[in-house]
């Protein structure tokens, strides 16, 4: 009864009024910060040990939504440098079993008098195989087809040439092929001037591309004149896939009309496609498989929560005859509440400044090694180290409260 009594004449100090009534002392933030970093600049360790958690749940958490946003802006920069404005016409399916689709032969030059068509170009798969050499077996393709194409589809596709040289109106004539880099991969070139073997003759590789993402069936081709396919080997002239460049604000209007275009009498055996539609999908659908991973970060979040919590009961049961003391000199039990709350908020906010480093590191090594660009949303490093500060207070409001609670006169006897 002595102990409650003098623990409320402790509290009640500063709420009197009368004349002779001692004042509580007011903490500043200055004091706060000094009060609730004792603690920590006197357990190192135990700090270290205790950040830890939070560090590692805010390091997962800002990785995997780093990396994620990394990976999302290397296919919108490629969707920008490429266009969403490319669209492809190729043969659909025959309403009658068995019976093969072809596009007319003018296909190329209806589609370029489209109203808003800027470029046009084409190819069309031709019925050989592109070898080594004449030895090699000639069902051994390696997946690599061969197809006709006109001077103009690699410009339509915004594609380069990554050695050697682009097909030309004289070379487009003879026997000279430009490979797609899969398959100067897989025949074994790796620059131009060497010859590979077509039909029943050799070409000269007169270059290489670089890869397409809009088309990948262009990476896995040979690819041979219009003209030469047709004097070498044995091309009819109908194309396989037309590829067009429209102005952006004519994209859909094109698509409406141009499967009628291509074929007046029956449209219904084109096909329409939009190659940019797979990246622009795929970058929309980026980090969906990271809910799982973020779920494990929060889970490590959690655990570093608890870890703070048991680490500021145990700071208040180790420092009772501090808090005794400062009891007895005038503290309020609020007062004593701020110190152990700000104490909990400086060792979860120390986890979280160290997660959130660790987590653009991470981010940077992923990018930089997989020359993606660096990207950490400021959403994410602010959400992260936000959750962080809540943890800290949910962690540090009990061990508060019963530091609060102690009486003074029974903590100075205990110690």
């Amino acid at each position: 009864m002595r102990a409650r009594r003098a623990d409320r004449e402790a509290d009640g100090r500063g709420r009197g009024r009368g004349r002779g009534q001692l004042k509580a002392a007011r903490l500043r933030p200055r004091d706060v910060l000094h009060v609730g970093s004792a603690g920590l600049r006197s357990r190192p360790m135990r700090v270290v040990l205790s950040a830890l958690g939070i560090a590692i749940g805010i390091a997962t958490m800002i990785s995997v939504v780093g990396i994620s946003a990394s990976s999302q802006a290397q296919l919108l920069q490629e969707l920008d440098k490429l266009g969403t404005n490319l669209l492809v016409a190729s043969p659909g399916d025959s309403m009658f079993a068995g019976q093969d689709v072809e596009l007319p032969e003018d296909a190329v030059g209806m589609v370029g008098r489209i109203e808003g068509v800027q470029e046009v170009g084409a190819t069309a798969d031709l019925d050989t195989t592109a070898r080594r050499n004449e030895k090699i077996d000639k069902d051994d393709t390696g997946g690599i087809t061969v197809k006709a194409t006109t001077g103009d589809l690699l410009r339509v596709l915004r594609g380069e040439v990554r050695s050697g040289s682009w097909l030309n109106n004289a070379t487009g004539r003879y026997p000279s092929v430009v490979l797609g880099h899969v398959s100067a991969e897989r025949l074994g070139i790796t620059a131009p001037g060497r010859q590979v073997w077509i039909g029943n003759r050799y070409f000269t590789v007169v270059g290489i591309l670089a890869p397409l993402p809009l088309a990948p069936e262009i990476e896995r081709s040979a690819l041979v004149g219009w003209e030469g396919a047709k004097r070498l080997l044995g091309f009819k002239g109908h194309p396989t896939s037309v590829y067009e460049r429209t102005a952006d604000a004519a994209v859909q209007d094109v698509r409406k009309v141009m499967a009628a275009t291509v074929d007046p009498q029956n449209p219904q055996n084109v096909k329409v496609t939009d190659p940019s539609s797979a990246l622009q999908a795929k970058a929309a659908t980026e980090g969906a498989f990271s809910s799982m991973l973020l779920g494990l970060g929060g889970i490590a979040l959690l655990v570093g929560g608890v870890g703070v919590a048991n680490t500021m009961i145990i700071s208040v049961l180790e420092r009772r005859y501090e808090i005794g003391l400062r009891r007895s000199i005038g503290a309020t039990r609020g007062q004593i509440r701020i110190q152990f709350v700000a104490e909990s908020l400086m060792l979860s906010g120390l986890g979280g400044l160290a997660g959130v480093a660790l987590g653009a590191a991470a981010t940077g090594v992923y990018a930089y090694s997989g020359g993606l660009p660096w990207v950490v949303p400021l959403w994410a490093v602010g959400g992260g180290f936000g959750a962080t500060l809540v943890i800290g207070t949910i962690a540090g409001l009990y061990p508060a409260v019963r530091a609060s609670c102690l009486s003074p006169t029974l903590a100075l006897h205990a110690a």
